[in-house]
């Protein structure tokens, strides 16, 4: 086995500047009480102005002012490891969260699915770019030794051949000890793994813990790691607040397709698709604004699901200004993706039919927009009924059936028309009181126009035309 580690170098501020659509302005996460607020971490923009980790926020704004301040939230950097967790579920069955804002994936089942570890590890480094998040990843053959090169490596790619060699590089400060061993080693000159592992080991057991011996021997692969695995959620439940009031639907579509991308990579993770949620948006003082979207099939693509909240978003009037919004999917289908053609042959610059469908239902309303389905009854009239979200059966094939039916039968013009096939007799509807009894022909007008035409079974009557061919 072979275990991927992806260390969230800065999870909590890359969670809070997700939700902010400039990331060039300066930012610091600060925690404590407010007299005494420290900085916890802070963005480039922020250090630029000259501000560090463990400044007072006091004294940070005595040196430079226009940077933002938010909250060093713990339970944040849980929830966005949560996350990250069910994005990774997509690409690994063993996904653990043991190990604080990291991510460990036993990743060689999966490489028959994803390729070789270069181009799966590029893959994995272009997903987690694009959601916002930075890493560094490590590749180890056992999950203990991934976590520690992680500390000092990013991109580093190590077998059982060459695993020993690169523990015993490992500074003693930086390779997972706890910190009293990890000091009390430094005091006796010790600075490398090497230095440690050259050491009897009966005299390091009698100076040191039992952990000390058990650590090293899980970095090298001679005592197992027991982990627990991951389980993805039932539900996607997802918040973001903002630090001012918004008032109006443009300033909403960025935090909106913030969440639906991350939507998009959970339900991608888990295998599924949505059909239904809702959409929040608290306000101070009025009820909160609840906005349930439901689309005609299940569906996980980020920018469908974007472009229907955006069209539903539109029509509605804002009572009061914004504080958060907040998004819930609790009707998780699993995923059937579309057939798709090898060649598209759509003209370039059209939009898929299901994206079309979807943006006019919004736009026009849930009833305005159906589709035809066929249903499982010989009589034309009943043939067909309209349909907004499908059902129905399909009936078996008959004979040739007119792009355009007629609601109701009118009498053909041509006495005579010319036959081209038929009779098709059609003896039904007994059991509901519309009895048929019809001889169908497909007959040619004068004009040159091709219908379909019946005429009753004992050949008195006009011909009556039912529909027209193409």
């Amino acid at each position: 086995m072979r275990w991927a580690c992806i260390l969230l170098t800065q999870l909590a501020l890359d969670g809070v500047m997700r939700s902010r659509a400039d990331p060039t302005v300066p930012l610091v996460l600060a925690t404590g009480t407010v007299p005494r607020r420290v900085i916890r971490t802070l963005n480039p923009a922020a250090r630029a102005l000259g501000l560090k980790p463990g400044m007072t926020l006091t004294a940070a704004q005595a040196l430079a002012s226009g940077f933002a301040v938010a909250d060093y939230d713990e339970q944040q950097i849980l929830h966005w490891q949560g996350f990250l967790a069910a994005w990774a579920y997509r690409y690994s069955s063993h996904v653990s969260l043991d190990y604080p804002r990291a991510l460990l994936l036993e990743v060689e089942s999966s490489f028959g699915l994803f390729g070789p570890w270069p181009a799966f590890e590029q893959r994995l480094r272009d997903e987690l770019t694009a959601l916002g998040f930075s890493h560094r990843i490590v590749l180890a053959p056992n999950p203990a030794a991934a976590r520690v090169l992680t500390n000092i490596h990013d991109g580093l790619a190590v077998d059982q051949h060459n695993l020993r060699e690169q523990v015993e590089r490992l500074p003693i400060q930086r390779c997972g000890l706890d910190r009293e061993s990890a000091a009390a080693l430094s005091r006796m000159g010790l600075k490398q793994v090497r230095q440690l592992l050259s050491l009897p080991r009966d005299t390091l057991a009698r100076r040191f813990p039992a952990v000390v011996l058990e650590h090293l021997d899980r970095l090298l692969g001679l005592r197992p790691v027991a982990l627990d695995c991951y389980k993805p959620a039932d539900e996607f439940s997802a918040r973001i607040e903002f630090n001012f009031e918004v008032d109006s639907h443009q300033a909403l579509l960025f935090p909106l397709r913030r969440l639906l991308t991350d939507l998009s990579a959970f339900l991608a993770g888990r295998d599924c698709s949505v059909q239904r949620f809702e959409l929040t948006l608290e306000h101070r003082h009025r009820e909160h604004t609840s906005l349930p979207i439901g689309l005609l099939t299940p569906e996980r693509d980020a920018q469908l699901l974007f472009e229907v909240v955006r069209s539903r978003l539109e029509q509605v009037q804002l009572p009061e200004p914004v504080l958060a919004v907040r998004l819930l999917a609790r009707d998780l289908p699993a995923f059937a993706p579309q057939p798709a053609s090898l060649l598209d042959e759509r003209p370039q610059q059209s939009q898929p039919w299901e994206q079309l469908r979807e943006r006019l239902r919004a736009r026009l309303g849930d009833q305005a927009i159906h589709g035809l389905l066929a249903v499982a009854d010989h009589r034309p009239e009943a043939s067909w009924r309209r349909e907004v979200q499908g059902g129905g059966i399909r009936p078996g094939v008959l004979g040739p059936r007119p792009g355009w039916l007629l609601d109701e039968p009118q009498p053909l013009n041509d006495l005579l028309p010319e036959i081209i096939a038929g009779p098709e007799r059609l003896e039904t509807g007994w059991w509901d009181g519309a009895d048929q009894r019809r001889d169908y022909y497909v007959v040619r007008t004068r004009d040159g126009r091709v219908a379909w035409a019946w005429q009753a079974v004992d050949g008195s009557g006009p011909f009556m035309l039912q529909g027209w061919f193409a």
